[in-house]
């Protein structure tokens, strides 16, 4: 009876702990936490990698009862929060070059409610459609999970810690977000912006010409004129874009 005690407990903890790791990822990670990926697909997800690596790993046993347990709970849970915060914030940098855009065309005020961002302009939502396809055709869920499961050699349960410098990490590229919004964005604000200052020169020459009659058609059409021309290269950053997110990710997990 004993015997088939022990064996039940290690099955148990060989499925816990890969499991909070594995959940804090998918339940904050901005990819797999919007409403088109339910609940249901997720906890399937989840429970597929964790019996797959409950399969592969020699995970120890450690009482969740006890200070140590606590102590390795919130460990999983933080290293799964980690790597789902980097995709949060190349997310929210592809978010922040579509309202650049908005504020260029002057659709500011065109407003989309996000479940996951709350309320966007109408561009933010496109950019966000667009990098979620661009990172779906790279095979970028493929690149997340397989970062996903390394992370457990790298950081084996219950004998490595992350490593205090990970907060000026998360710092530096909450910093690179904004370069990476620049360089999406750049092409069509920068067209834009001679737009908007042939309109000023025009209006200036002829005040018969309303800005809100002339300029504000004129900007609107040169904007999803450039947007239509512009996309091919807005790709391009965008895969750029991710392929430097997942370099992120790996090495927080190569230098914790």
């Amino acid at each position: 009876m004993n015997i088939e005690m022990l064996n039940l407990l290690d099955r148990f903890y060989a499925l816990l702990w890969p499991m909070l790791r594995i959940s804090a990822f998918l339940a904050f990670s901005s990819i797999f936490s919007i409403r088109a990926v339910n609940l249901r697909i997720r906890i399937s997800i989840g429970l597929v990698l964790t019996i797959f690596l409950s399969m592969q790993l020699e995970v120890p046993r450690i009482d969740p009862v006890t200070a140590e347990g606590i102590k390795e709970i919130f460990n999983q849970l933080f290293i799964g929060f980690a790597m789902a915060m980097i995709m949060q914030l190349a997310t929210a940098a592809i978010v922040l070059a579509g309202q650049a855009v908005s504020g260029s065309m002057g659709l500011s005020m065109a407003t989309m409610v996000d479940p996951t961002m709350g309320s966007v302009p109408v561009m933010s939502q496109f950019f966000n459609i667009l990098g979620t396809l661009v990172f779906l055709s790279i095979g970028g869920h493929l690149i997340v999970f397989g970062l996903l499961l390394e992370s457990f050699t790298l950081f084996p349960i219950g004998k490595v810690l992350m490593t205090q410098d990970l907060l000026g990490k998360m710092t530096a590229w909450g910093a690179m977000m904004f370069v990476a919004a620049l360089l999406i964005s750049l092409p069509v604000v920068i067209t834009l912006l001679f737009v908007n200052i042939g309109v000023g020169f025009i209006t200036r020459a002829a005040p018969s010409l309303n800005i809100f009659s002339v300029g504000l058609p004129a900007i609107l059409l040169s904007g999803f004129v450039v947007m239509w021309l512009a996309i091919p290269s807005m790709v391009n950053r965008m895969s750029w874009w991710w392929v430097q997110t997942f370099g992120q990710m790996r090495g927080m997990l190569l230098g914790g």
